[in-house]
């Protein structure tokens, strides 16, 4: 028996939990050291639960990166975004309870409310510090917030910057349960498909080149997907609620579809790494934002 054999192993799942906007996408991504959740300046950009794998010599940790928690639930998609984040905390080892540096709103009190409610230990990060004009008020904000729960740890960061990331991982791992075995083999960074990650890498660019209404009545299907001669051949549907919203996805001369597709033709391209053939439509397919019987034939999960 190896040496890595007889060392304990530590393994669980971790949910980076928060109000919608406040980095836990790009924290994921840090973290595993590659982009396997979306982006943006938008609040509520992540919809469903993105499983992220980082493996280590004697542990693993499980990322569950959550839709973010807010009041507001205006659409069906909307309640069961909250519904899938709040069933991701409960099921989990423990919370990484992600703000923002000196910003406290009522969406981060609610998010606060469900953890404890989820009586799971949970390590605070404080994200955007790189973003603070007066770095003084950073000290007394980590105190206010060690008063509203007694977190295992408040790491400050930023983590679009990778500033301060490193001391996280560690902490979590000392609290992973001890385990026999990994869950995952060594080398699996997500259980995510190639199909889904594909469709989020195109929502991200809707996300990023439009307005701020049509990408929130909008996602991505992918109608196919093969591989041939070395070159990945993806159609893929644009869906939105109104023709209005058609052609501003379309744009003048089809301009606006065109640089979408651009964009996210090297994204993917990034991420299969291969060459990619990209083809995208837009289809009008009205109510599918609140409507359950189509959010869940669209892909979307029920917490």
């Amino acid at each position: 028996m190896t040496e890595q054999e007889q060392a304990p192993l530590r393994c669980g799942f971790v949910a980076i939990a928060g109000r919608p906007n406040v980095g836990k996408s790009t924290l994921l991504n840090r973290l595993l050291g590659m982009k396997i959740s979306i982006v943006s300046r938008k609040p509520q950009t992540t919809r469903n639960r993105i499983v992220g794998i980082s493996t280590r010599d004697d542990y693993q940790v499980v990322y569950v990166d959550t839709p973010g928690i807010h009041g507001r639930e205006a659409r069906q998609l909307n309640r069961m975004l909250n519904r899938n984040a709040v069933a991701a905390i409960q099921g989990v080892d423990l919370v990484v309870f992600v703000v923002e540096a000196l910003k406290w709103t009522d969406d981060d009190a609610l998010v606060l409310e469900r953890i404890k409610a989820s009586g799971l230990p949970v390590i605070a990060a404080v994200n955007k510090v790189d973003l603070l004009k007066d770095r003084d008020a950073v000290l007394p904000y980590l105190q206010e917030l060690s008063q509203r729960h007694p977190f295992e740890a408040i790491i400050p960061m930023a983590a679009s910057r990778g500033v301060n990331v490193d001391p996280l991982e560690p902490e979590i791992a000392r609290r992973l349960p001890r385990s026999d075995v990994f869950l995952y083999p060594e080398d699996q960074v997500t259980d995510r498909s190639e199909r889904f990650l594909v469709a989020e890498l195109v929502r991200e660019q809707l996300m990023r080149q439009l307005g701020q209404e049509v990408p929130y009545s909008a996602t991505v299907e992918i109608e196919r997907f093969r591989n041939e001669r070395g070159v990945a051949h993806i159609h893929a549907a644009i869906l939105v609620e109104r023709d209005g919203q058609k052609a501003i996805v379309i744009g003048k001369g089809g301009r606006q579809l065109k640089e979408i597709g651009q964009r996210a033709r090297h994204q993917i391209e990034q991420l299969l790494g291969r060459k990619v053939y990209l083809e995208l439509w837009v289809k009008v397919r009205e109510g599918w934002s609140d409507d359950e019987r189509a959010l869940r034939s669209l892909g979307f999960e029920e917490g």
